[in-house]
């Protein structure tokens, strides 16, 4: 088709078209171009890229153009032309102002502090904010365009808001509801919900809400606050010690994965009891994490909570603060309580208990065992009321056999053992967990970053992640550092280089049966391969259901699609042909 044409088509679609040679200058625009540039002038001759330089910008990502208030130009793709003159080309671009507009209003609902979810009129979700993500530990793409009644659960026997509003087409006010998602978080909220209606029409709903455990919280600490105003002596000392405290809690466990809602079920259950834990994973999976949670979870959640790490303190100075000493027990020594003292009626966590030394785990023991301490240099013994945790950063039976840790003391640390994933084993959190971090760095650097692109994605989910979720917080750190003022998403180009230059492994289909001296890791994704194929067949094809059926996200699947290079549409053809 010639240009001409093609710029009498786009007019009459309200398709902005210039054709314009190489040095901008602007040789032809249609009626619909000449609107939308506010062409009362003649454009012709004019150079765009001093008209409109976002329009005339061809490597970039394509921006927005304002031309006068309230007033967005968009760049979209152009046809192809028979005739186009030597070095010239067509540029094509729509009006865009709903899209600024929305973008716009997106970026002021992230950053209000209350979560705010909005659904269509047949109560799909249609809108997140940054808020309801983090509330709810959900990935926005994965639930984007699904009935919210798949999404989220009511636990009290009460219809779900939004649905109710878009129904009854009335709002409901200051609401209570405490619901369960789809992966397993259970929110208790205060909402208001309200329906869209334009001109008669129901368009659809949304619910602002508000976390009611964090306004719970807040609460509480009130009246902490005041008790400890009221313990305060008339010459305004504190009678009473202040413990050391704990700050996290199973709810700032970011998670969606299946093997991670085990463990933290597991825990919360270990929580009721004073038995020792051991958790053992690998550096940077957040084993501390688990440990505060526990105690927080506890009976013992109002007593203090002390750590230490074994690995940071030498042998001879480790013993001094764990026990306390005497005055005089050596030279400079003075009477100090030693950490089992000061955390009873609490909890201890032991980091790294494998840097521990031999002799001292010894030592250890025994006051594990009898409930009580003495002090380095004292006679007395001192009862003391600790539940102890502890960390590993290699598999006990390993620490054991390499003498790093006593059998004895690995049987009274270890009553309940918790294993806490690598991320590379639940690479499924990843979007989510990255969405996180860059919230908390918007904060911490004053940013104003949405996510990531689907490049970055890919090359997170290849990645290997050998410093677990630690490493990955540090990577979106990175990337927002040396973000441009002007960008809003993490792109590949500003990751650290290792992440995405690490090799893959190139994986084909199933192998009838695995060839001599195949590797387990191709084997296992083979079977992987397989599995996600045969879902999708059963399913014909529909990602949503061959998800739940494979309980994990639906960006997670689609990443193993793209990954495998799985057709679905031959599959959805080999099942028409086999009916």
């Amino acid at each position: 088709m010639k240009y001409r044409e093609i710029l009498q088509i786009l007019s009459a679609c309200e398709l902005g078209a210039l054709l314009v040679a190489e040095d901008s200058t602007i040789l032809e625009v249609n009626e619909a171009g000449r609107r939308l540039l506010h062409g009362e002038e003649k454009l012709e001759g004019q150079k765009l890229q001093e008209l409109a330089p976002y329009l005339w910008e061809e490597d970039k990502t394509p921006l927005y153009t304002c031309l006068a208030f309230g007033e967005y130009l968009l760049r979209t793709p152009a046809p192809s032309a028979e005739d186009l003159p030597a070095g010239c080309r067509l540029l094509v671009f729509r009006k865009a102002t709903k899209d600024a507009q929305y973008d716009m209003l997106l970026s002021v609902l992230n950053q209000i502090s209350e979560s705010v979810i909005l659904c269509d009129a047949e109560n799909r979700i249609w809108l997140l904010n940054d808020a309801t993500v983090k509330m709810d530990s959900i990935v926005t793409q994965d639930v984007i365009g699904e009935p919210i009644m798949d999404v989220y659960r009511p636990q009290d026997n009460k219809e779900l808001l939004v649905p109710q509003a878009i129904a009854e087409k009335r709002p409901s006010l200051n609401v209570r509801q405490y619901y369960s998602t789809r992966y397993g978080k259970n929110v208790d909220i205060v909402a208001s919900s309200y329906p869209v209606v334009q001109n008669g029409q129901i368009l659809g709903g949304f619910s602002i809400m508000e976390d009611w455990s964090t306004v719970d919280s807040l609460h509480k600490q009130i009246i902490d606050l005041q008790e400890k105003l009221m313990d305060r002596s008339s010459d305004g000392k504190n009678k009473n010690r202040s413990a050391l405290s704990a700050k996290y809690h199973f709810s700032d466990i970011i998670s969606i994965s299946t093997v991670m809602g085990s463990i933290i079920a597991q825990c919360r259950q270990v929580a009721k009891t004073n038995s020792s834990v051991m958790i053992y994973g690998e550096t940077g999976t957040g084993k501390e994490l688990f440990a505060q949670s526990i105690h927080n979870a506890s009976r013992r959640a109002k007593g203090p909570f002390l750590a230490i790490n074994c690995a940071a303190i030498p042998e001879n100075l480790l013993e001094s603060l764990l026990f306390g000493t005497e005055k005089g027990a050596y030279t400079g020594a003075e009477r100090r309580a030693g950490l089992f003292e000061q955390a009873s009626g609490g909890t201890l966590l032991l980091d790294e208990i494998n840097s521990m030394n031999i002799n001292l785990q010894s030592k250890l023991l025994r006051v594990l065992q009898d409930g009580v301490v003495r002090r380095v240099g004292g006679a007395s013994e001192i009862q003391v009321d600790v539940r102890v945790l502890s960390n590993i950063n290699i598999p006990p039976y390993q620490a054991i056999a390499e003498n790093k840790l006593r059998q004895d003391l690995f049987y009274r640390l270890g009553v309940v053992n918790i294993n806490v994933p690598p991320l590379r084993e639940r690479k499924e959190d990843i979007p989510l967990l990255a969405k996180h971090f860059i919230m908390q760095c918007n904060k911490k650097l004053v940013r104003n970053v949405a996510d990531i692109d689907e490049g970055t994605l890919e090359a997170f989910q290849a990645y290997s992640w050998p410093g677990n979720v630690r490493e990955l917080q540090h990577a979106i750190e990175h990337a927002m550092n040396i973000l441009p003022d002007d960008a809003c998403m993490i792109t590949q180009a500003y990751l650290p280089q290792h992440i995405y230059e690490a090799p893959t492994l190139p994986v084909s289909g199933l192998p009838a049966a695995p060839p001599t001296g195949a590797s387990l890791d191709n084997t296992i994704k083979g079977i992987e391969r397989s599995t996600i194929v045969k879902v999708l067949r059963e399913h014909n094809g529909n990602i949503s259901e061959s998800a739940r059926v494979l309980k994990m996200s639906r960006q997670n699947l689609q990443y193993r699609i793209k990954r495998y290079k799985i057709d679905i549409p031959a599959l959805i053809r080999e099942n028409k042909d086999e009916k």
